[in-house]
């Protein structure tokens, strides 16, 4: 199959709920993936770590990606989140997104289970190997504790066609120029984290899986298409300013400030799932000073 051009800004699409949790808010779901294409944003990225999909059922999540897939259908790209740390149902959940409609899949390195370089080279070759889809890797050893070398990365491109980008979010911008100087055919590296976008993609990286762009989809979206775009010091301009808000978004576990702060501007409930609790009073205040002051800006 054609591979889908994997550059621009993709939103790491949060998930609202009601109030008390329980239950997925389908209509505000259906309206910020609404603003998010308005906005023109290049792709939605539901069942992430910013959607909560450790949370979600199966059931929850194959929803999440047919109506996410009927809305951006010719509008933006659909790139689910289906990795685990475990391989068979990894596998299971990358056949069932691309079944509800997914364009390709995202798969986390497996956490908490600390596989060697074999270990994590066999468990993306497996999940590669059970669907057509393209692949994007997700490189964070923050979270994941396991960090995917260049020499791994580059051995899974060769043995799987399918594989064709990576999300790196080790902040080590040494790792995509090696990787880009080194692959032997065209891959794509989106950023993983939103305050070193410009600075990646001025080494080679083409865009963003995004946090904030939840938030302020225009402006992020503005900037990624003039880095693409090679105007680098509008760029930096326009991205500068948005600093503070990247970090305080991430001041307390994400994605609730962000969900605070589409509260705030009346767009869904702030609710979140166990383990993780709403942003607090004191989150919430440096919430607003920091979108007031970058608003005035």
């Amino acid at each position: 199959m054609a591979h889908p051009e994997l550059a621009g800004l993709f939103t790491a699409i949060v998930t609202p709920f009601s109030t008390d949790g329980s239950e997925i808010d389908y209509s505000a779901y259906e309206r910020h993936v609404g603003d998010q294409l308005a906005a023109g944003v290049s792709g939605i990225v539901p069942c992430g770590t910013t959607g909560e999909a450790p949370t979600l059922s199966d059931a929850e999540q194959r929803e999440l990606i047919a109506r996410t897939a009927r809305l951006a259908k010719g509008k933006a790209l659909v790139l689910v989140g289906t990795g685990s740390n475990n391989t068979k149902k990894s596998v299971d959940a990358a056949k069932s997104a691309v079944e509800a409609g997914a364009d390709a899949v995202m798969v986390v390195m497996p956490y908490y289970s600390k596989p060697s370089q074999e270990g994590l080279f066999q468990h993306v070759a497996a999940i590669a190997h059970s669907v057509t889809a393209p692949i994007v890797l997700y490189n964070i050893p923050g979270r994941s504790v396991v960090d995917l070398s260049v020499d791994t990365t580059l051995r899974v491109l060769d043995a799987c066609s399918n594989v064709v980008g990576v999300k790196d979010a080790s902040g080590n911008a040494l790792y995509v120029q090696e990787l880009l100087l080194r692959a032997k055919r065209p891959v794509s590296v989106l950023c993983g984290e939103d305050a070193l976008t410009v600075p990646l993609m001025s080494v080679g990286a083409q865009g963003v899986i995004s946090v904030t762009s939840n938030v302020y989809p225009k402006q992020l979206s503005e900037i990624v298409s003039a880095a693409l775009g090679g105007r680098f010091a509008e760029a930096k301009h326009k991205s500068l300013p948005l600093f503070p808000v990247h970090r305080v978004l991430f001041s307390e576990p994400s994605p609730a400030p962000t969900k605070a702060a589409l509260a705030a501007k009346g767009r869904m409930n702030a609710s979140v799932r166990l383990p993780l609790v709403e942003a607090s009073a004191e989150c919430r205040a440096r919430l607003a000073a920091t979108l007031a002051a970058y608003e005035a800006s």
